[in-house]
């Protein structure tokens, strides 16, 4: 395919390129230039604006099926692994139900530009397979991160109990059948067992000071901050860090490719907002997640414009948009340790066709901050994954 006179967002610094033509053979992104020579698949790509596709970080969409079923309550009470109502809903909904609403959210996504997922999934392997199952009837890259459904309690974890024999042949057959493991958290896991965890060869993952209750409940249960004990399992990335002293972020840059927040579910249920300005200061990479979809829509323009405008009015310190959009896609790709998220040679085609003269973005005098804020599902074209349209028309 050659996409002739468009307008690139290129490389990992989202270079705004007016006017140019790009190649795409085997899946991936080719030559980029100025008047390459017609070949037989040309479109003619004129008024358009190709952006890098968005890499979701961070998700849960088995909880599809309860959107804003709890509203009230606190965080535990509502996505808690063992006592939340999340996890009643999902133990009560059968596999039918679970897979049609899951699809959904998949179609919804790349409605959305949403290319990549990444998913911590729920259920074991049983759920790991219920989700292959759904994404090989849409064409999304997922990246599934499974869990054992094993939470230790106080005493074990004080204990440092370790992992079992059943349970480490359990978490082998959930490795065989995905991406990685993504662990609830340390509070739910003893020294051990996040040792054991990090012998994974795959991508391993781990929720972190999320809320000032689950700082408080490690330093009361272990003496040590819960990021310190999360890193125990020497993640590749660590997600929400939303209450994580300089300290833990340095750490953090030190030991991991970065960090994944989820600002509006955070907002949702009332945990404050991730400190973007202290993990710059602290060399973090960050990525952008839009968490539970029991809580909270998978639409990453809303979590870009969101971040960028609460941020900037609760801290009154700029930043620049082109940030906010690397954090939604290049970022993402560097997490993952995947060659996606960026329109550059040897990555995969996965791309946003934007209208530039879409009514509300034209005139696009700065095409970082339309996206970021002005942007959404209304202006895009067309979504293609993998050097295939999969969505709308060229």
């Amino acid at each position: 395919m050659l996409l002739k006179n468009i307008s690139v967002l290129y490389g990992k610094n989202l270079e705004y390129i007016p006017l140019t033509d790009l190649q795409i053979s085997n899946q991936i992104f080719g030559k980029i230039s100025k008047k390459i020579p017609r070949e037989k698949n040309t479109i003619d790509c004129e008024g358009l604006l190709l952006v890098p596709g968005f890499v979701n970080a961070h998700t849960h969409i088995g909880d599809s099926i309860a959107k804003d079923v709890t509203l009230k309550g606190t965080v535990d009470s509502k996505i808690h692994p063992v006592l939340g109502a999340k996890s009643r809903i999902l133990k009560q909904t059968t596999p039918r139900h679970l897979a049609a609403f899951m699809k959904n959210t998949c179609i919804s996504m790349i409605k959305k530009g949403i290319t990549t997922f990444v998913d911590f999934r729920e259920g074991g392997l049983d759920g790991i397979l219920l989700l292959k199952k759904v994404t090989a009837q849409v064409p999304i890259r997922a990246v599934i991160l499974g869990r054992l459904e094993y939470y230790q309690d106080k005493s074990q974890i004080r204990k440092n109990t370790s992992l079992d024999k059943s349970h480490k042949i359990r978490l082998e057959q959930i490795l065989k059948a995905c991406d990685g493991i993504g662990i609830s958290g340390s509070n739910e896991n003893s020294d051990s067992v996040l040792r054991y965890y990090s012998k994974t060869k795959k991508i391993r993952t781990i929720h972190s000071s999320e809320t000032i209750e689950s700082l408080q409940l490690s330093k009361k249960i272990t003496g040590k901050t819960e990021t310190t004990r999360a890193l125990l399992m020497r993640p590749h990335f660590l997600v929400h860090m939303t209450y994580a002293n300089d300290t833990d972020l340095r750490n953090a840059a030190n030991k991991t490719n970065g960090i994944v927040i989820c600002p509006r579910a955070n907002a949702a249920l009332a945990e404050g907002i991730p400190n973007l300005s202290l993990m710059s200061k602290n060399g973090c990479t960050v990525a952008i997640g839009t968490d539970n979809v029991m809580i909270n829509s998978p639409d990453m323009f809303r979590e870009m414009d969101y971040l960028w405008k609460v941020h900037m009015g609760l801290h009154k310190t700029r930043i620049n948009p082109k940030q906010i959009l690397q954090m939604a896609t290049i970022n993402g790709g560097i997490l993952l340790g995947k060659k996606i998220g960026s329109i550059e040679t040897d990555y995969l085609a996965d791309a946003i066709f934007v209208d530039k003269h879409a009514i509300d973005l034209e005139p696009m005098h700065n095409p970082h901050a339309s996206l970021v804020h002005r942007a959404s599902e209304s202006t895009i074209r067309a979504v293609m994954i993998g050097g295939k349209i999969i969505h709308g028309k060229l």
